[in-house]
């Protein structure tokens, strides 16, 4: 779903990337990340009724990708059973989270994806952890009842229920939560739509069968998927955004102004550069329409608001916040500066070892990888620092019966000068570099080998030629152009 490097500044060229020093940055100055924190020594409890929970060695909080994967990696090593405790404001088992605005989007007649299909671990090839997946892996479940307070000396958290649950480690795996406009302008009328879980999937669904026009505000990953799926139920669809361009942090004009010619070609309006005053309601009190700040209102039954999303970090507030990425401030292992407690996913604050730099990312890829670091790290003797290479990609109008699909993957950093090859017919790629160095590189429409290439020229970072690959005929031969700068040992 949204893909986003977190950063309280926007960079000319960046992901908006927070750049401090790794060693300085105010906001951690009492954070030290070489610090060594060991797993708090495990006291069993009584058997009073005193604990919700019978499986209190190892507890996490989320329902997310990052808490399945977490708990695939406890089951590999033999731990899960009896031991673990996962404690979720989600009614489902965790989700391969991405599908809410691709293909759950996609009309009914259209196949669309339904659970269980998506439960983690599919999204990476594993296998589909069910419900039953987690009984029967001795996993304690909570569904449906979110944390609400944590005692950090009495290693113990109570839940909206009212439950006292009590853990030796915790990882918090809450994820984020959608950035909402206030009531005050609308933000909550019928017909207004925020997308981060299944439910709020099912709502939007419900809205587009009885919708004729909908406006996506918002030009980034979540407004460029959900507005991809309107075309295919057939919507007056129109897109409202602040900046210049689609996708402003990671695209570059050039390569934004063939994705919205693809879309104007498929009937999506765009607004860009515009201001949202408020949000209109009819007589019925349902959304109406969306007034601009420049007085002009777009008519609309149906809004979607992806305008971005905040770390879920309440209540965990007292444990180490980031007040540069937000988030909560971890070690290259996932260590918060309490022992034995434990961030994962988007709502940690991150060493990003390759580029010295402070980071929180939202991406399936990181909860995936994230996960399954910090468990190792955690149940075995690995000491190795996370060394995260960032990859961002989008797959739109792929539902059945769609003349173009779109799908794109982009490997390392956007800073330095573009040099952008191809037609978009299908395929462009644009390449960043950066003082003679390969930073980071975007392609549309690669084959499997293509694709795989990216991160090894992401992470290398070769010295390439720029005239030569400025002077590349096709995408295919700047790729190769690539490909021969890399060192002998990255090609195989």
């Amino acid at each position: 779903m949204a893909a986003i490097i977190s950063n309280p500044t926007s960079l000319k060229h960046g992901l908006s990337l927070f750049c401090p020093e790794l060693h300085s940055s105010p906001s951690c100055s009492s954070f030290n990340p070489s610090r060594r924190f060991q797993r708090r020594n495990f006291v069993a409890a009584s058997t009073s009724s005193s604990f919700a929970n019978d499986n209190r060695e190892f507890v996490i909080v989320g329902g997310g990708n990052a808490a399945g994967y977490a708990a695939r990696t406890f089951v590999e090593h033999g731990v899960a059973n009896g031991k673990l405790c996962i404690v979720s404001k989600e009614a489902h088992a965790p989700y391969e989270r991405p599908a809410l605005t691709k293909a759950y989007l996609f009309p009914l007649d259209k196949k669309p994806a339904r659970l269980p299909g998506f439960h983690t671990c599919v999204g990476s090839g594993g296998e589909r952890q069910t419900p039953d997946w987690y009984k029967d892996q001795g996993i304690e479940m909570f569904y449906e009842d979110p944390v609400t307070g944590i005692d950090i000396e009495k290693q113990t958290l109570t839940t909206n229920s009212g439950k006292l649950l009590k853990y030796g480690s915790l990882i918090i795996a809450t994820g984020c939560t959608a950035t909402r406009f206030p009531e005050k302008i609308g933000g909550n009328l019928p017909g207004v739509h925020y997308i981060r879980d299944v439910a709020d999937a099912d709502s939007l669904i419900s809205s587009l069968e009885k919708s004729n026009k909908i406006v996506v505000i918002g030009g980034g990953y979540i407004g460029m998927e959900v507005a991809a799926a309107a075309v295919g139920w057939k919507l007056d669809t129109t897109i409202i955004f602040p900046e210049e361009h689609l996708l402003q942090r990671l695209f570059t004009p050039s390569l934004a102004q063939k994705y919205e010619q693809l879309y104007s070609d498929n009937g999506v309006k765009f607004v860009k550069g515009a201001s949202i005053k408020s949000l209109e309601a009819n007589s019925d009190g349902h959304v109406a329409g969306v007034r601009l700040d420049n007085g002009s209102t777009i008519e609309a039954d149906t809004v979607v608001v992806g305008i971005g999303a905040k770390p879920a970090v309440s209540p965990f507030d007292s444990i180490g916040l980031n007040n540069k990425v937000g988030g909560i401030q971890v070690d290259g292992q996932f260590r918060t500066s309490v022992p034995g407690i434990f961030a994962i996913g988007d709502v940690a604050a991150f060493p990003l070892k390759m580029y010295n730099r402070i980071a929180r990312v939202e991406h399936v890829d990181h909860a995936r990888r994230s996960a399954q670091h910090c468990t190792k790290a955690l149940l075995t003797a690995n000491t190795s620092t996370y060394d995260y290479l960032p990859y961002f990609y989008s797959r739109v109008f792929e539902y059945e019966g769609s003349p173009r699909k779109i799908w794109w993957q982009f490997f390392g950093d956007n800073v330095g000068e573009t040099v952008e090859i191809g037609h978009f017919n299908p395929k462009v790629a644009t390449f960043w570099i950066d003082s003679g160095k390969l930073k980071g590189v975007l392609l549309e429409s690669g084959s499997l080998e293509e694709f795989q290439l990216l991160p090894k020229l992401a992470r290398n970072q070769p010295l390439v030629d720029k005239a030569k690959l400025q002077n590349a005929s096709s995408v295919e031969e700047a790729l190769e152009i690539a490909r021969a700068s890399l060192p002998v040992e990255a090609v195989a």
